[in-house]
């Protein structure tokens, strides 16, 4: 009997890639009742895509649930830097979860944590039990990665991934997955609009974190590190340690799962109807390929 095996997707970051994917180009793909499909329509292509690929025997799908996070209640400006979405985008969010919904995958999102929280918490929750797959665009995601996890990051184009281990993360970064936590709190994410350490930039939260193993360990040897270092790091303490709880995704978030919910079953019918719905055509010979599911590798 093959070991289960559980695909952990982040749908926002799915359906945000997807929809910038066409509308550079001016392409919304707006259906007969004057919808825009396009990212439903990627986001659809790519999860197709991952479940032939990494064959999996459960999957669930992970959201955030509006702008506000407890992260916002300590940093104010914690992703203040984010545009509000287009237009085009806002009747997708909702019409995303439905069609997940008709594949019967479990959309998962808590309001005040983000999908990242989620994707955490399953994976703490479930980790002893099977082997977890995440796809993601989010590097943030790599600090989750050990001997039963392993992350696949985008890469242009539908079923191209980076695909990280915990074993080759160590061997390409010199660092323990988990480390990523500290070192982002020291160079901070413009992308989150949090500063670290000024001053600190990537490279050498890299180097720092993988000889003394921890923001602790950098504390404890101040005096061995160079002049600039040690001043930029004393001057900024209260960030560093601000930015390193905001770096840190809560794998104890209060969410509830039954697993066998999550048991890859996809009624065809169901989910053909949804699509034709929408009228999202070129998804019809797509969705054949997942009927019959394919036991779990």
């Amino acid at each position: 009997m093959k070991k289960d095996h559980l695909l952990i997707v982040d749908g926002m970051a799915l359906l945000f890639r997807s929809f910038y994917a066409t509308s550079v180009y001016g392409q919304f793909m707006i259906n007969s009742n004057g919808i825009p499909t396009n990212a439903i329509n990627g986001m659809l292509k790519h999860l197709i895509a991952v479940i032939e690929y990494t064959k999996p025997s459960h999957v669930i799908c992970c959201w955030d649930m509006g702008s506000k996070t407890y992260r916002n209640e300590l940093f104010d400006n914690y992703k203040a830097n984010r545009p509000e979405a287009p237009i085009e985008m806002i009747p997708q969010f909702d019409l995303a979860k439905d069609v997940v919904e008709a594949f019967n995958i479990p959309n998962i999102g808590i309001e005040g944590y983000e999908a990242d929280d989620c994707i955490g918490t399953l994976t703490k929750t479930f980790e002893n039990d099977m082997d977890i797959s995440i796809i993601t665009g989010d590097k943030d995601i790599l600090q989750l990665l050990n001997d039963r996890v392993n992350v696949l990051i985008f890469q242009k184009g539908i079923g191209n991934y980076k695909h990280y281990t915990k074993e080759n993360y160590i061997e390409e970064f010199e660092i323990e997955p988990a480390m990523l936590i500290d070192v982002k709190a020291l160079m901070g994410d413009s992308s989150d609009n949090y500063p670290g350490v000024k001053g600190i930039g990537e490279k050498t939260a890299f180097k720092l974190i993988s000889q003394y193993q921890s923001i602790e360990g950098i504390l404890d040897n101040l005096f061995e590190l160079t002049k600039g270092q040690k001043t930029k790091i004393e001057n900024d303490l209260d960030m560093l340690h601000l930015s390193r709880k905001l770096a840190e995704i809560n794998c104890e978030a209060p969410l509830e799962c039954i697993m066998e919910d999550a048991r890859l079953n996809i009624d065809e019918d169901k989910a053909l109807a949804k699509l034709k719905d929408l009228e999202l055509k070129g998804i019809y010979s797509l969705l054949k390929k997942l009927s019959p599911v394919e036991e779990a590798i």
